[in-house]
């Protein structure tokens, strides 16, 4: 069974997380330089069995898109050009990095992980594609 990949784009780092092939378990994957995400996007896809792409969709607490939104609706049409057999779902991904920075606080990690915006980016992608894979369910 194909995989689905989740992102949490950011401005200088994404998190990547994917599902295992039975689409159950949502696993971090990497943190890639945004700089770099398309071309990182393109192989992942190209090599890997990947049926879904889920982007998270950032949003202020009122609801309103962020100055984010343009660029990730224009990945997805990147995407889809790219790789027409894709399916690109969004997610609201409100307080994911803040709920990512309370379960790095509540493992015991040091404080040099504590402050590691790499590892709460690639936690935000698996929030991100858990919140989507429990909406399926």
């Amino acid at each position: 069974m194909p995989r689905i990949l989740s992102i949490d784009y950011g401005q200088k780092r994404t998190g990547l997380a994917v599902t295992d092939p039975l689409q159950i378990i949502a696993n971090g994957l990497e943190t890639v330089a945004t700089k770099d995400l398309q071309e990182w996007l393109f192989n992942y896809i190209a090599n890997e069995t990947v049926e879904e792409v889920v982007l998270g969709y950032p949003r202020h607490l009122d609801g309103n898109p962020t100055a984010l939104v343009p660029i990730i609706e224009k990945l997805k049409e990147t995407l889809l050009k790219q790789f027409p057999e894709l399916t690109v779902s969004y997610v609201d991904e409100r307080f994911t990095s803040y709920e990512a920075k309370q379960i790095i606080l509540k493992s015991g990690a040091g404080k040099k992980k504590r402050r590691d915006k790499g590892l709460v980016d690639k936690i935000s992608a698996v929030l991100i594609l858990q919140n989507y894979l429990e909406s399926k369910r």
